[in-house]
């Protein structure tokens, strides 16, 4: 998922232009992610720098012509809203140690969903989801002169924890809701490498970030309203995806700056995470298809590919101004709601002092349209609970930040 978000970086004649970052609901484009990874603050020249932002997202996904499994119709409704609104926060804090080493800590929320369609003839599918994540990272760099610019070697640390929870329906019976609680956290690590020359505002980045091995899945499986209680549960073999960013920018006139990314994303890695009873450690390993397994969480995603592009001017020493276009290609491919966007971002910068910035941005896009019903990928089947159609949807954003620097 990506966001729209504000960001600093170096503008050709070394002046700050804000950049935006393209907003895009995960459940429809980008798997579960909502901020991703940041580092560029990372690439601050001043010795201290604070950076403080938060992205509002509101994605307008409709579902219609839900049916229930074998096509059926429950009569709890044939449409539903399929997207919630969200924040992400971002803060981090950058401070050179010594010539040529600086280091970054941040905190953010890389991951999340929010669907919450209610009661309706998909409901044997979803009721509600909700997943967040909270993101601790300390990241690195070392940078010494080549020819006319500078390289720079990247390299950090993150601890992430995930939690979430799912309702869905049980049976054809409004009141009879299941409900699974999940919690689990690991850790990652990141590299990278970067080269820049600061006279033209050119840089070029390529970064990459770790699996996260999720080893301890826990959490509950409530099935009181059929009277069988509430079970605790686990999962194995889980993994948050790897990701690979490249990033370009230059001047490329007095006042002008070009910039883009490609980033792939390794969400094909998310398939269907088995839960199962924690009584059946010793009977049996838990996966999707195990004999003691008790119900899946079956997301069938493909790999994610985002691509961005725009420019950026400054008017004077306080204005600046960007635009960028973004496409992020759907990681669902027959099941679920998350086809590609398209993405048009816009933002402003103000610096009423040479060390703080202060950023406000927007971003409007379409999320195509599709269909969801049974998929067969990798051995797992999905999606015979539900199957629905959607049309062409709207996302907005809007964005602000601030930066100080010391």
């Amino acid at each position: 998922m990506n966001i729209l978000r504000l960001k600093a970086l170096a503008g050709a004649g070394c002046f700050s232009i804000a950049l935006i970052g393209a907003a895009m609901h995960p459940a429809h484009a980008g798997g579960l992610e909502r901020g991703g990874y940041d580092i560029d603050l990372l690439f601050d020249p001043a010795p201290v720098a604070t950076e403080a932002e938060a992205t509002y997202v509101m994605p307008d996904r409709k579902y219609k012509n839900a049916k229930g499994p074998g096509g059926s119709d429950f009569g709890l409704g044939t449409s539903a809203d399929g997207a919630e609104d969200y924040w992400v926060p971002r803060i981090g804090v950058k401070a050179q140690v010594v010539q040529g080493v600086d280091c970054m800590v941040d905190y953010s929320q890389p991951w999340g969903a929010h669907t919450a369609p209610g009661l309706w003839n998909g409901a044997e599918s979803n009721v509600e989801t909700d997943i967040k994540s909270n993101n601790y990272a300390g990241t690195c760099s070392y940078k010494f002169d080549v020819g006319k610019g500078q390289l720079r070697f990247i390299g950090g640390v993150f601890y992430q924890d995930i939690s979430g929870f799912k309702e869905s329906l049980l049976a054809p019976v409004p009141g009879l809701i299941g409900r699974v609680d999940l919690e689990a956290n690991g850790w990652g690590w990141r590299a990278g490498v970067a080269y820049e020359i600061p006279d033209i505002a050119l840089r070029a980045s390529l970064v990459y970030n770790s699996r996260v091995k999720l080893d301890n899945i826990s959490g509950t499986l409530d099935l009181t309203s059929v009277a069988k209680g509430i079970t605790p549960i686990y999962g194995e073999n889980t993994y948050m995806p790897d990701s690979v960013e490249l990033k370009l920018q230059s001047g490329i006139a007095p006042g002008w700056l070009a910039f883009g990314s490609i980033k792939w994303v390794n969400w094909s890695l998310l398939q269907s995470v088995a839960i199962c009873p924690q009584g059946t450690q010793a009977i049996a390993a838990c996966y999707t298809g195990s004999p003691v397994e008790a119900t899946s969480l079956d997301l069938m995603y493909r790999d994610g590919w985002t691509v961005s592009g725009g420019i950026g001017h400054k008017f004077n020493d306080q204005w600046s101004a960007a635009g960028q276009l973004t496409w992020d290609r759907g990681t669902s491919h027959g099941y679920g709601a998350q086809t590609d966007t398209w993405t048009i971002g816009g933002g402003v910068a103000y610096t009423p002092q040479p060390n703080i910035e202060v950023r406000l941005a927007g971003a409007i896009g379409v999320m195509t349209s599709g269909h969801s019903g049974t998929v067969t990928a990798e051995g797992y089947t999905a999606g015979t609970d539900a199957s629905y159609d959607f049309g062409n949807d709207l996302v907005t954003a809007i964005s602000g930040g601030i930066k100080i620097k010391f």
